[in-house]
């Protein structure tokens, strides 16, 4: 079966051999899995463990016991995790052999020490401060009494949580169940795990569905060595709300006009959002999708409302549930306190404050360029909605190609949400590597060219250290000034692009 909504089994192959797999993909697999194992033995000997020193630099890493091994480890790992990801891109043998692979890589990365972050212990003191009464989204986590606050990061050890009631609810569970740190972690990794597992799932629907093979879908995600270091060895709860949002987005590929499917659907794109509020930007595709049939105003509102409904009925269920309600939008302002040239709003503050200096002036221009950044975005998001329900609507308006409707919905809406996260990542005040999994996870079962997205995903892997050092650190007046020229370069091609629109297709895209 190939329509919208068929089901495609994880070992099954594509038909429409739009790819050609690679010849001899078996070297490319072990040498992954011998850069999954040595960023396992990086983070077992120099992780973000929670007796790790803080505030650590490469030079400082050098120096201790087994400092070498451990920077040496990490490069070369990361190197050919990353290598081996790149070099199938275009093609693997199966669908069924990127899932086995991905998995075979995720092994050593789900047993060794948190790497690349130390977010999970700001996860287990927030879900301490609940469990023992204590509203997280007022008071930080050294304020609380977390017995374990020496294990978070100095930054975040006095902010509100900026997550939602879901999550924190899942914290404190396993704050409860767990019975100590230890234990407390690796019930959140096994919710990570449980949410790229349910990402996994939905991954043939969504690919059939768009024209995608599931095969470039499962390896583009499952593969992406950012999964397996971050969402995974890092136990991020960023997995936890894509494997929500593409369960709610499958339901909807499903059964696009049905009002319990649309609530079911829509009470779980609600549950992403009351994981981490990002998910927010794909509710408006989700609308595009909700609608079966020709596209009307009225056909939308009356799907959409169903949808909405379901997505309220998440958000207000799980802030009484908590007890917290909406404390947690709060959060989000101090999301932002990190500034690093990796968020390229934040780099072009930092060149137009560098460019002050040298007049003898002080612009604080930072602050400035996130909040033009962010009106951008706005501009940036209603555009891309517009454009696929004018797509989607001119399908519908034309006779003789209403037939192409159904095929044409999700693979337009799909695309659409995933260029939003893209947008999303790109404008945020902030970026942590792991945020690239977002527009990934999308533009896998979607997007036509895939090398835009796939290249920044390869480089953000290289950018923390196994205990969560942010290279970005060390190299913030060159970091900063060649990702404003790149922001630049990007903007005038855009630019270009926009002024002389090349001719657009709607049929099924064929991946490169």
């Amino acid at each position: 079966m190939t329509g919208a909504g068929a089901p495609a089994p994880p070992s099954g192959g594509e038909p429409d051999g739009t790819t050609a797999p690679a010849r001899h993909p078996g070297p490319a697999r072990y040498a992954g899995l011998v850069g999954a194992v040595l960023l396992a033995v990086a983070g077992y000997l120099g992780g973000a463990l929670p007796s790790a020193p803080l505030r650590t630099t490469p030079a400082t890493i050098w120096q201790q016991r087994h400092g070498p091994l451990v920077i040496g480890a990490w490069l070369v790992g990361t190197a050919l995790l990353v290598g081996a990801w790149w070099s199938l891109r275009r093609g693997v043998p199966s669908a069924g052999w990127a899932y086995r692979t991905a998995g075979l890589w995720a092994v050593p990365l789900l047993v060794t020490a948190p790497v690349g972050s130390r977010d999970v212990y700001s996860y287990a003191c927030q879900g301490w401060a609940y469990a023992h009464g204590v509203d997280p989204y007022i008071t930080g986590v050294a304020e609380a009494g977390c017995p374990w606050v020496d294990t978070v990061a100095p930054i975040w050890r006095d902010t509100p949580a900026p997550y939602g009631p879901v999550f924190v609810l899942l914290a404190a569970l396993a704050v409860l169940l767990g019975g100590g740190l230890t234990g407390t972690i690796v019930l959140l990794r096994l919710f990570a795990l449980a949410g790229v597992l349910l990402a996994a799932l939905c991954l043939p629907g969504l690919a059939r569905a768009a024209g995608v093979p599931t095969r470039r879908a499962a390896w583009l995600l499952l593969a992406c060595p950012l999964v397996g270091v971050h969402l995974l060895a890092g136990a991020h709860n960023d997995a936890v709300m894509l494997g929500l949002l593409l369960l709610g987005l499958l339901v909807l590929v499903r059964l696009p006009g049905r009002p319990r499917a649309l609530l079911v659907a829509g009470a779980l794109l609600g549950l992403a959002v009351a994981v981490k509020a990002t998910a927010v930007v794909v509710l408006p595709f989700a609308a595009l999708m909700a609608v079966h049939g020709r596209y009307t105003v009225r056909a939308l509102l009356r799907d959409g409302a169903w949808l909405a409904g379901g997505v309220l009925a998440a958000l207000v269920g799980s802030s009484l549930l908590s007890g917290l309600g909406a404390g947690w939008v709060g959060g989000l302002n101090r999301s932002g306190d990190s500034e690093q040239w990796t968020s390229p709003p934040t780099a072009v503050g930092f060149v137009i404050d560098y460019a002050g200096a040298l007049a003898g002036r002080e612009p604080n221009a930072v602050p400035v360029a996130r909040v033009v950044a962010v009106l951008l975005l706005a501009v940036l998001l209603v555009g891309l909605w517009w454009r696929a329900w004018t797509a989607l609507r001119g399908l519908g308006d034309a006779r003789q190609r209403v037939a192409r409707l159904a095929a044409a919905r999700p693979r337009v809406a799909l695309r659409g949400a995933g260029l939003a996260l893209a947008a999303t990542v790109a404008l945020a005040p902030v970026f942590h590597p792991w945020y690239a999994t977002w527009p990934l996870a999308l533009l896998a079962v979607a997007a036509t060219r895939t090398t835009w997205f796939v290249l920044p995903s390869a480089a953000a892997t290289f950018l923390t250290l196994p205990d969560g050092t942010n290279l970005a650190r060390f190299s913030k007046a060159p970091g900063a000034i060649a990702m404003t020229a790149l922001t630049v370069t990007l903007l005038v091609v855009l630019s270009r692009l926009t002024l002389h629109p090349a001719r657009r297709r709607t049929g099924p895209a064929e991946p490169r």
